[in-house]
Parts: C-alpha cells; structure tokens; sequence
C-alpha cells in the first residue's frame, strides 16, 4: 500500500484534533462556573449595591446562559481572539506570550536532562538484563517515579538555594536578556520535573532493547560475529527509534502538565501559574486561553510524533 503524504497526514490529524480542543474547552468552562463566588462581586468592588453587581453581569456577559458564553468565546477564538482578563483588562494572549517562554524553558530543561540520563540508563540495563546494574537502574526508575514531583522541589530548594545557595529558589529572568540567568532559575524546577521523566524512559527504553536484543534477527547477527557495541548502536537502537520518539512526546505532555505544580512552588511567572491564579480569581478567560494553549501544544507535538515516526519506520502509514 501507498504511503500517504506529509500533507494528507497533517490534514488527517487536524480532523481529529478538532473534537479534542472542544472537549477539553468545554469541560473547563463547565467547571469553572462550579466555582464558588461570583466575579462579578469582584468586580463591582467593596460595598457594590445589587443594581451595580446586575450591570456588571451585563457588561460582561455573565449573565447570559451557559451556552451562549461558550459560543461567543469559541466564536472569538476562531477569529484569533483569546479576549480580555475580567480583573486586568489586559488581552488573554498578551498574558500568555509573557509567561510561555518561562514555561517552555522549564520543560525543554526537563526533557533534556530525561533523556542525557534515561538513554544511558536504559542501556545499560538492557545490556546484561537481571544483573546488579539492571537492579540498580530498576530500583532508581522506581523511585524517580514514586516521588512526587513538589515534594523533590522543595528539597532540591532546600538543599541547592537555602543550604548551598547555588541556584534561585524562585522567579524566573528572561532567555532573551540572559540566558545564563534564566537557565539558572529553570534548572531546580527542571530537575523536579525530569525525576519521573528520565524513569520512564530507562524503563521503557529497557523494555524495548530487551525485546530487540532477543529476537532471532540480532541472535543472526551475533552469529555473523558482529560484537554487542556495534550490533546495539546500529542495529538496536534504530529498531526502538519509534519506541523512543512516542515516549518523548508523552513526556512533553505530561511535562507541560507538571508545571501547574512545579510553578507554584517555585513562584515562576509561567503559564502554570497563570491558570491557578485564573482559576483563583475566576477569571475565566485567563483559564481558558491557557487551557487551549496547552491543548494546542499537545496536539502539535503529538502531530510532530506522528510524522517523525513515519519517517523512521515508514510502515507506519501505510
């Protein structure tokens, strides 16, 4: 069978995105009108009498059904507009913008130091299965992935910013104006959130070469004399190519998700941030733009997967 285009695939994977950006919106709406208290009160300010609390319903639509709220802010989205914070005033994608980039650097950090340490990790295990390393390995993945994510942050604040005083417990600098700095700042809160990324590829990167190194195709070629280095770097490896790339992007996924914690904890101005302190202040057009920020993100990287993935084995899309 054929292999369909690059451009056919996108198309395809769009289609299907559509109903997830819904979903996922529409959910979020729905709970944040179950959050106690009433913006509006907030708005109207202290003392506010029930005529000004009914005029600023109004003003900003909350007082129409649940529906219509929805609709008009879809309506707006499709025409690129993300609307205005209800506290600030401020433009929703402004807001986003401002705090994207610290998020962004958090979990590229992140995802870095879970692959330099999960990779080798993963090797080494798959190499002599069941042996002390494999043990070892076994015993840290297991950890990585018991240990909560805001708990390691606040004893790696503990030990490297209050004891040691090497790097920032919190706040964040800009890539743009010192990316010495803003590595700096990013780096404790990527270490927390790597923890459970570099597990999960060590566990699973193991798992596949475990499989790979069995089968009677590598069996072959240990037969033709080919040494374990040479038969594991190009041979084994390329076989779990595709194996390697879905865990990456489950790890950009959940990733991105770990920074509502993980920025909280280090007061890092970043789309984590944002969201609680919209969801807070019921805010509801924050929480929503942020919401389908990370949604759009998710399925970007989950199509980025999908025709890496195909490149790699290209009997994927046949």
């Amino acid at each position: 069978m054929a292999r369909r285009s690059p451009v056919k695939v996108v198309g395809s994977r769009l289609v299907q995105a559509l109903p997830v950006i819904l979903l996922a919106t529409f959910m979020v709406f729905a709970l944040l009108k179950l959050v106690p208290g009433d913006i509006a009160v907030t708005l109207a300010g202290d003392n506010a009498t029930d005529a000004r609390i009914t005029e600023i319903r109004k003003i900003y639509g909350l007082d129409r059904p649940f529906l219509v709220q929805y609709g008009a802010w879809l309506g707006n989205v499709a025409q690129g507009d993300l609307s205005q914070s209800l506290l600030t005033g401020e433009k929703v994608a402004d807001s986003i913008g401002r705090a994207f980039p610290n998020t962004l650097l958090i979990v590229v950090i992140a995802l870095a130091l879970a692959l330099v340490t999960g990779i080798p990790m993963g090797v080494m295990a798959a190499i002599k299965p069941n042996g002390w390393i494999d043990k070892l390995i076994s015993m840290l993945a297991s950890l990585g992935v018991a240990v909560p994510g805001f708990w390691l942050a606040m004893i790696l604040v503990a030990e490297f910013s209050l004891k040691l005083n090497w790097l920032p417990a919190t706040g964040a600098k800009s890539f743009s104006a010192s990316p010495v700095d803003a590595i700096r700042h990013a780096l404790l809160p990527g270490i927390a959130i790597a923890a459970y990324g570099m597990a999960e590829v060590a566990r699973q990167l193991r798992g596949a070469l475990l499989e790979v190194l069995s089968s009677q195709y590598v069996r072959t070629l240990h037969a033709k004399g080919l040494s374990m280095s040479r038969i594991l770097w190009q041979h084994g490896l390329k076989n779990v190519g595709v194996n390697l790339l879905t865990i990456i992007s489950l790890l950009v996924n959940r990733m991105l998700a770990a920074t509502v914690v993980i920025e909280a904890v280090f007061a890092i101005p970043g789309l984590g941030s944002l969201i609680v302190r919209g969801a807070i202040q019921r805010d509801f057009p924050i929480v929503q733009g942020v919401v389908f920020t990370m949604v759009v993100v998710v399925i970007a990287v989950n199509l980025i997967t999908d025709l890496l993935c195909a490149a790699v084995d290209p009997r994927i899309e046949q």
